[in-house]
């Protein structure tokens, strides 16, 4: 008698965030009987730095200095890391790799160096840089909506100096807030919006990776792949998504993207979860094998 085996989720966070964001949509994907593993890479989660003077009342100007734990985490520590979770993933059957936002580079990555860990890869909206470097998609017209100096008002510190790029989440300027609030998740409740960005960490890593960590056509290029667009992303807008879905069909035109989509702004799926969990979980029936009971 045959049995399926189910594959694992594993989920990797972006920028700011930690497997804290996941636990939602892990809720909804265990109530649908799929088991999932959220990732805290180097510098997140509990490894993270949330001094004192980022408390209330806060101390801005040591806030601007204190040394962070993500000074030096590089894209390598990163895409190590990841590996290391593929692996023991793996041995309890096929694992299905999702990543959000700035997770897409990792998750790229980890699958140039490594796609017989994966079965299948999967972008929310995610980075999958495959012509141009991240820095350099902000020069294209795809992306001349969105503003990069949203964040300025609300940086703590030099980054040059700190090894870090900080940012004050907890900051009460109004206009750093509706700032956060139109590229994040403008279709939330300010109490959600609120909510959310105190899940945030104030501190990132300065390394986004370069070409060589561009997908790989003979690598990344072969595992079967979907990109779940948001349609209402202001800070990845969907034209960007839309960009990058073609630059990656091109590279392997023989394999190229599943293409589903999601309403909602970049955060919303994750508070609102039941549409991604239900997404998620047709794609698991693609990837489940047999195995002799």
């Amino acid at each position: 008698m045959s049995t399926p085996v189910q594959p694992t989720f594993v989920l990797v966070h972006g920028a700011f965030a930690n497997s804290f964001s996941f636990a939602p949509l892990q809720a909804e994907l265990g109530l649908l009987g799929h088991r999932s593993v959220a990732v805290d890479l180097p510098g997140h989660g509990f490894q993270a730095t949330f001094t004192r003077a980022y408390q209330a009342p806060q101390d801005p100007e040591g806030l601007a200095t204190a040394p962070g734990s993500i000074k030096g985490v590089t894209l390598a520590d990163n895409v190590a890391h990841l590996i290391g979770i593929l692996e023991r993933a793996k041995r309890n059957g096929p694992v299905i790799l999702v990543s959000h936002s700035r997770g897409g580079v990792t998750a790229t990555a980890a699958a140039n160096a490594r796609p017989d860990l994966i079965d299948r890869i999967v972008y929310v909206s995610a980075w999958c840089p495959v012509r141009l470097d991240i820095g350099a998609y902000y020069a294209e017209p795809e992306m001349a909506g969105v503003d990069p100096a949203a964040f300025a008002s609300a940086l703590a510190g030099n980054p040059a100096e700190l090894g870090l790029l900080r940012v004050n989440f907890r900051t009460a300027n109004p206009d750093s807030l509706a700032a956060f609030k139109a590229a994040f998740f403008a279709d939330g409740t300010d109490e959600e919006f609120l909510t959310f960005l105190n899940t945030f960490q104030p501190d990132e890593n300065l390394d986004a990776g370069g070409s060589a960590d561009r997908a790989q056509a003979a690598t990344w290029g072969r595992i079967p792949k979907t990109y779940i667009r948001l349609a209402d992303d202001a800070s990845l807008p969907l034209a960007l998504q839309d960009r990058l879905i073609r630059e990656g069909n091109e590279l392997t035109p023989d394999n190229p993207y599943d293409v589903r989509t999601l309403e909602g702004s970049h955060l919303k799926w994750l508070v609102a979860p039941a549409p991604a969990a239900r997404a998620l979980a047709e794609l698991a029936t693609l990837q489940v094998p047999y195995a002799q009971a």
